[in-house]
């Protein structure tokens, strides 16, 4: 039987830290700053905003029922937003 506050087993709480859970240095902070050449309009946010716009836009054409054109570009636009939104979420901060 274990006394009260120790760890699992005979490890010591401060010690008692499991294989997936980050160390100190990795906690808090910015992990991935830009680098320095980096265009502003390529960081994360930004893109993300359009990324998700296309998507929203691809949605709309998909719904409405006055124009066949749109109707027709609906599904690559959504893909086209989908796909940039995956890619641009592996961009810096």
């Amino acid at each position: 039987m274990t006394k009260p506050g120790a760890g699992y087993g005979n490890v010591p709480p401060e010690a008692d830290r499991g294989p997936l859970e980050p160390t100190a240095a990795r906690l808090g902070g910015d992990a991935d700053p830009a680098p320095a050449g980096w265009p502003r309009f390529l960081r994360r946010g930004p893109m993300e905003m359009v990324a998700s716009i296309l998507i929203a836009a691809g949605v709309v054409m998909l719904m409405q029922p006055f124009a066949i054109a749109l109707y027709s570009w609906s599904f690559l636009v959504t893909l086209i937003g989908t796909v940039m939104f995956l890619v641009v979420s592996h961009f810096p901060k």
